[in-house]
């Protein structure tokens, strides 16, 4: 009489380990990276700062936005996550991530030495090339080395800027200035030909109030990694390998789908590129 209720009680137990699987299996999905190599996640915690527009800063109504906030979104939406953004002090925002407090940092970190032996970091999100600008009515000339032998370039002194025209435009006049805004000044006031400065920053300046639209770009983008480091990137923790695959796979779709180009576009007023 024993034997046909452990036989039901084997069948139960079969049943129930397939249910589990199945539910597992649901979970992951082997043809879609955004699964996470695992269990699906349901919310990414990111932090931000507030004060660094325009990645991260609020707005006139007191609402967190910038790049970094529309782009911690489209990552979400790509992983298949619901988003929780909060902005918290600059200095607290490595801490909360290593105290779990946090998924990841989206505050416009650049990727160091220092910071690669407490945190990791996803692919690279964004460049931070440098720059020349000149005033408008200036003669329009090729940007090399050979081509401003001679001119004059304003930069702030001890820059990673400074030592990459010490390095490379040796013969053209370098101009060291205390500070990158007395540096644009030189070159709007007519005492320097041309500013060398991170582009990020005068790809604003050159459209601001404080310019009086006096300059423009000139050449293109400058991205040596030993002057200008490596760009940009996510924080992740060191023990959530999976977490960075995921951003990882996700920043990719953004980036094929056009939406990041998008973003690019809304929050930068010339193509810093």
């Amino acid at each position: 009489m024993k034997r046909p209720f452990q036989f039901l009680a084997a069948v139960l137990s079969v049943l129930l380990l397939a249910g589990v699987n199945q539910v597992v299996a649901q979970e992951r999905d082997p043809d879609n990276p955004a699964s996470d190599q695992g269990a699906r996640r349901l919310v990414l915690r990111f932090v931000t700062d507030g004060d660094f527009p325009p990645f991260n800063y609020f707005d006139e109504d007191g609402i967190l936005t910038g790049f970094n906030i529309d782009l911690a979104r489209a990552l979400c939406l790509e992983a298949n996550t619901s988003c929780d953004i909060q902005a918290r002090p600059w200095d607290t925002l490595i801490p909360a991530l290593e105290r779990g407090d946090a998924d990841a940092v989206i505050a416009g970190h650049r990727i160091t030495p220092q910071l690669l032996q407490t945190v990791d970091f996803t692919e690279r999100y964004f460049r931070t090339p440098a720059r020349f600008a000149a005033r408008r009515d200036s003669e329009k000339i090729e940007i090399s080395p050979e081509e401003l032998d001679g001119k004059s370039i304003a930069v702030a002194k001890g820059t990673a800027h400074s030592a990459y025209l010490k390095a490379f435009f040796r013969f053209s006049k370098i101009r060291e200035y205390d500070s990158p805004e007395q540096a644009r000044e030189a070159v709007m006031n007519g005492k320097a030909d041309f500013v060398f400065d991170d582009g990020i920053g005068l790809s604003f300046w050159v459209v601001g109030t404080i310019s009086h639209e006096c300059c423009e770009l000139r050449g293109g983008a400058y991205y040596e990694p030993k002057y200008f480091g490596d760009g940009l990137a996510i924080a992740v923790s060191k023990r959530d390998p999976n977490l960075k695959h995921l951003l990882n796979d996700a920043l990719k779709r953004v980036r094929a789908s056009g939406r990041y180009e998008e973003l690019v576009l809304r929050y930068f007023p010339n193509r810093v590129y």
